[in-house]
């Protein structure tokens, strides 16, 4: 199977491996399983990043829950690309998938008559 630019499953699956594995030896676990205070020890934002999650969760009225969620998601971003620190370019990407998480969706076709 490919991903939608080329880029083969076995590819993918080894970056996602490498990514766990930096995230486990940065904090011994997950990003996804960080507390709030962990986030700002083990995941510090560039100032352009982190410029740019305040701005957002500020006009999009995020809850603190909200923006820990997209900064915790910029960090497993900047791992996948085997980056050290979290630049905008990955705190934009965390924004792009937390819109389009909450993007009305259509109803089911049998919600829908």
């Amino acid at each position: 199977m490919r991903h939608a630019d080329g880029e083969p499953s076995a590819a993918i699956a080894a970056r996602v491996g490498r990514a766990r594995e930096r995230q486990l030896a940065r904090q011994g676990k997950p990003n996804a399983h960080l507390a709030p205070p962990e986030i700002d020890r083990h995941c510090p934002l560039r100032d352009d990043a982190a410029a740019l999650l305040r701005q957002v969760a500020h006009r999009q009225h995020w809850s603190s829950r909200a923006l820990h969620r997209a900064h915790k998601l910029a960090r497993t971003i900047a791992d996948l690309n085997g980056e050290d620190s979290i630049g905008a370019q990955h705190a934009a990407e965390a924004v792009a998938y937390r819109r389009a998480l909450d993007a009305p969706h259509p109803a089911p076709a049998n919600e829908m008559r």
